[in-house]
């Protein structure tokens, strides 16, 4: 894998945040967790966004420090642990989009457009 890049202002593409994922887990990580256990992180962080989606823009209400929690820095620790799956596991994250979003124009070229719910 490549060096890599700066963190900053500068835009990054997913096959750079692959790579700076996995030179992150190599420098201060020590080495990836098992794929199981990084699955299981995965389905709490998204659990973390879940919870904190649900009181900002849902019902319910927060509790004492959730308020301070910060919904773009849940969304960044999905991806990242996200990416450290697709690290483990060899995939291309940039081809895989490419080809699953594809996939969903193909299926779902008029269907969208004929869904009475969404153009009411």
């Amino acid at each position: 894998m490549k060096k890599e890049q700066p963190t900053g202002d500068k835009e990054i593409n997913l096959s750079q945040a692959q790579q700076m994922v996995d030179n992150w887990i190599k420098r201060v990580g020590v080495r990836y967790f098992s794929e199981l256990t990084n699955m299981a992180v995965l389905m709490e962080e998204v659990g973390e966004l879940a919870r904190l989606m649900a009181r900002t823009y849902g019902d319910q209400s927060f509790k004492n420090k959730e308020a301070t929690k910060n919904i773009a820095d849940e969304m960044a620790d999905v991806l990242f642990v996200l990416i450290c799956l697709a690290n483990q596991t060899g995939v291309d994250l940039t081809a895989a989009f490419q080809q699953n979003l594809q996939k969903k124009t193909q299926r779902d070229a008029d269907r969208h457009k004929q869904n009475p719910k969404l153009n009411a």
